[in-house]
């Protein structure tokens, strides 16, 4: 009679958080194939509280090297040889102010910003819009009061910044390797991916 009821409590209690269990199950399966990129800006922005979407803090077994090779321009049109940012840490994020999931996560790469120290974390946020809405990017950016720094290609972007997704956000060593790739939106502003990226440039350094 005790076994009995113990199942049937269990039921009850599986019956209880059964739609929250495939819910979260079916989110993690969107976050991590990157169709999660597709969502709305208001789903989008609800379910990065809820922690399924906090940005990957494992790094790449086998890391690629990155291709320094091209030239990016900051919203003052200056051009930059991206071979500048050799030997730093590297937050590289891919977007375009049309896309509702870039927008989605930017609020918490601008807090991640402003806790991350800029001598060890080089921030680029790389849009790829069309080269005409210059004018949008700068705007838009203005709009927002963001205040990472922000640049957009300048003539050619190399293959592996082609992306089919964006957001995308690469994380580069110093060493220039990517050590992790992030495809759609993502939530930045946790304690754990600050420490990730804190602890890149602490161990790069202590290499030298």
């Amino acid at each position: 009679m005790k076994m009995s009821f113990n199942n049937q409590k269990l039921l009850t209690i599986w019956k209880s958080i059964r739609p929250w269990v495939f819910t979260l199950a079916l989110l993690a399966c969107l976050r991590y194939t990157g169709l999660l990129a597709g969502v709305s800006y208001v789903t989008g922005s609800m379910l990065l509280k809820t922690g399924v979407m906090n940005a990957n803090t494992e790094e790449t077994p086998v890391a690629k090297s990155f291709n320094y090779d091209f030239k990016v321009k900051d919203l003052n049109g200056t051009v930059i040889d991206f071979n500048d940012f050799k030997g730093k840490t590297i937050f590289l994020n891919v977007w375009a102010t049309w896309c509702g999931p870039c927008r989605v996560e930017m609020p918490s790469i601008q807090k991640l910003y402003e806790k991350v120290d800029g001598e060890k974390v080089a921030f680029i946020m790389l849009a790829v819009d069309d080269r005409k809405n210059f004018d949008k990017v700068v705007n838009f950016i203005k709009e927002k009061e963001y205040s990472f720094p922000v640049f957009v290609p300048h003539e050619y972007l190399p293959e592996q910044l082609m992306v089919r997704t964006i957001p995308t956000t690469f994380i580069i060593n110093t060493e220039g390797k990517i050590v992790t790739k992030e495809t759609g939106a993502a939530n930045y502003d946790t304690e754990e991916f600050k420490t990730f990226l804190e602890k890149l440039a602490i161990d790069s350094n202590a290499k030298k």
